[in-house]
């Protein structure tokens, strides 16, 4: 695959090379992770990265744009008709990026931002100090209710009513639960506020139906489009026509400049295969594959926090069962053997955010790669084993050597 580049430059060939077998022979769980398949490989690395196309299809700052106006409308028809949107921005670049686009446009520095907080499983860009929202905007943040694990919806309004923000910010990074949009929009109402949904975790499942659309309740939708959608890497901003004059200007030129033309094709292409019927039974195959490692853990005696799932992620509170182990050490013994995720703060933090103390478990990619429940419960029993004896060589060999067999029985881009 990589033969022109190891002509022209060896070393990044041969770590190119290396990650792609590193993706074949472990096992992605890393929540925000998925295998985009390799026509959308191919569209990113397609010779629309050489085109510059400020401005929108149509109103292009450039000339040459014609191709590039036709790879960018597919991608906005294509997401209208997967989410029933009015009007779409394909153009960010980020998840983040989308955010930064509705905030640009609508809010003033020092407005006040409403979000869920980032030890609750909310995400950096809804207000966190070390992000750009953080430093702009006021921010107050919500949480899940501490017994439950769900979002305490009736402190949400509460708080709305009594902060009075100029945005409520729903969605969320590591929240195991199905978001009750409406709700959530009940809160905004209260205040007065627009209510902006960040789905970037759940474009998938959304596009999909297996967890209810922000869309036609929130004022504004973002997401990223290489998550549960597997669409090329990027952001997505979606609205309706009332605020879709104020939004376009305020991606570009307001926060950012040219569009990265490959990268929209790789949505435009992503997007087509997500509107397959085949895409619904992966994304059905995700929640169940997340249900049933919720179950086996449940079993195991690790504390799932709120209980289990309903979305493609797994949050997992390692205090009750492993006190002397943190996320972090997890995580680094997981790798070992091969088992991508990720440490994660969980709600009422004790720990710091660089070594907290839980860890996350994502089904998007290992279901991409045709693994179903009964598969995914054996990757979820060998988590188990690795928490149990994480210091021991020989458990962490036995543990790789079952993902091996795994990766082996359920092969990723044989053809590359």
């Amino acid at each position: 695959m990589y033969d022109r580049v190891r002509e022209a430059d060896p070393a990044v060939a041969d770590s190119l090379d290396d990650e792609v077998g590193r993706q074949r022979e472990t096992l992605a769980m890393i929540a925000s992770e998925n295998h985009v398949s390799p026509a959308v490989l191919e569209a990113q690395g397609s010779a629309l990265t050489n085109k510059y196309a400020e401005g929108y299809p149509g109103e292009r700052y450039y000339a040459g744009c014609e191709y590039a106006d036709e790879v960018e409308q597919l991608a906005i028809d294509r997401a209208k008709e997967l989410w029933g949107a009015d009007h779409v921005n394909v153009q960010p670049h980020s998840g983040t990026q989308a955010n930064m686009g509705v905030y640009l446009a609508f809010l003033d520095p020092g407005d006040r931002i409403l979000s869920l907080d980032l030890n609750h499983g909310g995400h950096l860009s809804h207000g966190h100090p070390a992000n750009f929202t953080g430093q702009t905007y006021e921010v107050e943040q919500y949480e899940v209710d501490p017994e439950t694990g769900y979002i305490d919806y009736e402190g949400l309004h509460q708080l709305a009513e009594e902060f009075q923000p100029d945005i409520v910010v729903s969605g969320f990074s590591a929240y195991p639960r199905e978001v009750e949009f409406e709700r959530v929009q009940a809160a905004a109402d209260a205040a007065g506020a627009y209510h902006l949904a960040d789905i970037a975790h759940i474009t998938g499942l959304v596009a999909a139906g297996e967890h209810q659309s922000p869309v036609g309740v929130a004022d504004f939708v973002t997401g990223s489009t290489h998550k549960t959608i597997r669409a090329g890497r990027g952001g997505i901003i979606m609205t309706n026509e009332e605020h879709a004059s104020e939004i376009d200007p305020a991606v570009f030129p307001g926060g950012q400049g040219g569009p990265l033309m490959h990268n929209i094709a790789g949505k435009a292409v992503g997007f087509e295969e997500a509107l397959q019927p085949e895409f619904e039974e992966y994304a059905a195959q995700v929640v169940d594959n997340a249900r049933a490692m919720a179950e086996v853990f449940r079993d195991q005696g690790l504390h799932v926090v709120s209980g289990g799932t309903d979305t493609h992620l797994v949050l997992i509170d390692l205090r009750d069962s492993h006190p002397e182990l943190s996320g972090g050490t997890a995580e680094e013994a997981m790798e070992d053997c091969d088992l991508v995720l990720n440490a994660n703060t969980v709600p009422d933090e004790s720990r710091s955010p660089f070594d907290p103390s839980g860890i996350r478990v994502g089904t998007p990619a290992m279901t991409t790669r045709g693994m179903d429940e009964a598969a995914v419960s054996e990757v979820a029993h060998l988590i188990c084993d690795v928490l149990d004896d994480h210091d021991d060589p020989a458990v962490r060999e036995e543990v790789g050597e079952r993902v091996a067999a795994l990766c082996a029985d359920y092969p990723l881009y044989e053809d590359l």
